[in-house]
């Protein structure tokens, strides 16, 4: 069975995003860099809503070849690229990158997908991430809880949902970042 986890930045106010879809406070090091490429590495696909594809597409398929690109972001476009991407979204015509679009969201197709043998897979996109989550599709929320609070934007939690995460672990990274790993508990609604 594929497990598939979050790995999101989040604000100590609760946000993924700030308003106006602000990331501009996210902090993200060398040493964190490193972290999530190792993280990220050996799982076998990404799936993504259509503006996190979007985004990831316009940086990183040229990102390693930047000959002032950093070691960790080189590294971390060649996982990108090598990656199977499933994108949901009515509107998006892709074909490349190893991408494959899905038009419906479909909780049963996720638990076949999930079904599957294979590594796990990474899942972004804060509207995708919200459909997963009240369907009890996610694994693993890796936070990266930062020192800031934005006052407002995307919260990672959306509204009326209520479940019992268990801590795993905690481990901190420079700049303040805190990652804080959790399981879904017994008691999930």
């Amino acid at each position: 069975m594929r497990k598939i986890m979050i790995t999101s930045a989040v604000s100590l106010d609760g946000y993924m995003e700030g308003p106006g879809r602000d990331i501009s406070w996210h902090r993200v090091d060398a040493e964190l860099h490193r972290h999530l490429n190792e993280l990220l590495a050996p799982l076998s696909a990404f799936i993504d809503g259509r503006v996190t594809h979007q985004l990831m597409a316009g940086y990183w398929p040229t990102a390693g070849a930047d000959p002032a690109a950093s070691r960790e972001v080189a590294d971390f476009a060649e996982i990108w690229l090598s990656k199977k991407k499933y994108v949901f979204s009515r509107t998006l015509e892709e074909d490349r990158w190893n991408t494959e679009v899905v038009r419906e969201f479909d909780p049963e197709w996720v638990r076949g997908l999930k079904a599957t043998s294979g590594a796990g897979m990474a899942l972004g996109g804060a509207s995708l991430m919200a459909q997963f989550m009240r369907h009890d599709l996610i694994d693993e929320y890796r936070l990266y809880l930062n020192p800031v609070v934005v006052g407002g934007g995307t919260p990672l939690f959306p509204p009326g949902l209520t479940m019992d995460l268990r801590l795993i672990e905690t481990r901190p990274f420079g700049q303040g970042v805190v990652e804080l790993t959790y399981r879904p508990g017994p008691n999930r609604s």
